[in-house]
C-alpha cells in the first residue's frame, strides 16, 4: 500500500486529475476501476474520482510496488533526468520568493523542452528548487513549478516561473490579462531618432517557423502592435527599449525587419552583410534582442541586466562613434 497526502500545490484538483498525473503512464479505464474496486481510495474511503482535492486528504493505494513502478515510470525518468542536470549557478536568479522565481536565461538554452530529451530552463530551475529543498521527488509525481512566459531559444532575458500553484495562478492571470508590462532591449539597424508606435498583422508559416508582417488583416493573420523608443543612437544603428503591447512569436523581430530596421545578428530576419560585420568586430552569433525589464500591476518591476555579447557589439559602436 502506497498512501499520498494532499499538499498546496495539489488541493483544488479533482481527484482524477490528480490521479492521472501520479500515475501518468496508466490508462483511465485502469485508474477508475481501480476506484470502483476501491483498491484506491480517498480518506479511507470509497471515491468516484470527481472529487475535489482538499489540504490534508489522504489518497491510498492498494496496489503492488510493481504495478505502481510501471505506471509512474515516466515521472521516475523525469526526476532520474533531472538528477543529471548540471548544479546551478547556470543563469542569474533576480528575484525569488515563496511562489515565484525570476531568472536572466542565456541565449542557446530552451525556454521550455521542445522534445522529451532536451534540458530547458525549466528542467535548471526544478533542479536548483530540488537542490534547495524547495520540491521533494515526492511531490514532482503531481506538481511541477513551470516557465509561464517564451523566449526564442537565442533571446537572452527575464523568464517567469511559478514555484508553486499560487505563484503559477498569479503569473498566468497577469499574463492573460495583459496587465503586465513587457520591456526588451533590442539593436537595430537605421536611425530612429523618436519614440514611435507601430500596428500591423502577422501571419506564421508553422513548417519553416518563420512569421510575415502586413498592414491589412486578412485569413489567419493576427493584430500586433509594438512601441519603441530610442535608448542611444549610434548614427547607422540604434539601441531600442522596445515596448510589447500585443506578443505573438517573433513579433518583435519580424515587425522591426519589416519597416527596414532588422535586429542586428538575426539569421532569420535581419541583413547578412550587417551579421557578418557584427560577428566579425564583435563576436555577435545570435540575434541581439533581451527581455529587458517587467513591470507587474502592483508596480514591482525587475530588471534583467544586459549579457556581455550585447554589451560587446554596444562599445563597438561607441567607439566607432568616437572615431568619426
Amino acid at each position: 500500500m502506497k498512501s499520498f497526502d494532499i499538499k498546496e500545490n495539489e488541493a483544488g484538483q479533482r481527484f482524477d486529475k490528480y490521479l492521472r498525473k501520479l500515475l501518468p503512464d496508466a490508462p483511465g479505464s485502469f485508474i477508475y476501476k481501480m476506484l470502483r474496486k476501491k483498491n484506491i481510495v480517498l480518506n479511507g474511503t470509497k471515491a468516484t474520482g470527481a472529487e475535489q482535492l482538499k489540504l490534508g486528504d489522504q489518497v491510498s493505494l492498494y496496489i503492488s510496488d510493481e504495478t505502481f513502478d510501471k505506471f509512474s515510470h515516466k515521472t521516475d525518468q523525469i526526476v532520474e533526468q533531472l538528477k543529471h542536470i548540471q548544479s546551478m549557478p547556470v543563469f542569474e536568479i533576480i528575484y525569488e520568493d515563496d511562489d515565484i522565481l525570476i531568472i536572466n536565461k542565456p541565449a542557446g538554452m530552451l525556454s521550455q523542452k521542445a522534445n522529451p530529451k532536451d534540458i530547458s530552463a525549466n528542467e535548471h530551475i526544478i533542479r536548483y528548487l530540488m537542490e534547495n529543498g524547495k520540491i521533494t521527488e515526492e511531490e514532482l509525481r503531481t506538481f511541477k513549478p513551470a516557465v509561464c512566459n517564451r523566449l526564442d531559444r537565442n533571446t537572452s532575458g527575464i523568464l517567469l516561473a511559478g514555484k508553486t500553484l499560487k505563484g503559477l495562478q498569479q503569473l498566468s492571470a497577469e499574463l492573460k490579462s495583459r496587465s503586465m508590462e513587457k520591456y526588451y532591449r533590442c539593436l537595430i539597424a537605421g536611425d530612429i531618432a523618436a519614440k514611435q508606435k507601430k500596428k500591423g498583422y502577422i501571419l506564421k508559416d508553422e513548417r519553416q517557423n518563420q512569421v510575415s508582417v502586413f498592414q491589412d488583416g486578412g485569413a489567419n493573420r493576427k493584430y500586433i502592435e509594438t512601441e519603441y523608443d530610442p535608448v542611444e543612437r549610434f548614427g547607422e544603428f540604434t539601441l531600442l527599449e522596445v515596448h510589447l503591447i500585443t506578443g505573438r512569436s517573433h513579433q518583435i523581430r519580424a515587425h522591426l525587419a519589416s519597416m527596414g530596421h532588422p535586429v542586428v545578428g538575426d539569421p532569420k530576419y535581419g541583413d547578412e552583410k550587417i551579421n557578418r560585420i557584427f560577428e566579425n568586430k564583435a563576436n555577435v552569433t545570435r540575434q541581439l534582442l533581451h527581455a529587458y525589464r517587467v513591470e507587474f500591476t502592483n508596480k514591482t518591476s525587475v530588471t534583467a541586466e544586459l549579457p556581455s555579447d550585447f554589451n560587446q557589439a554596444i562599445l563597438y559602436l561607441q567607439s566607432l562613434k568616437e572615431n568619426k
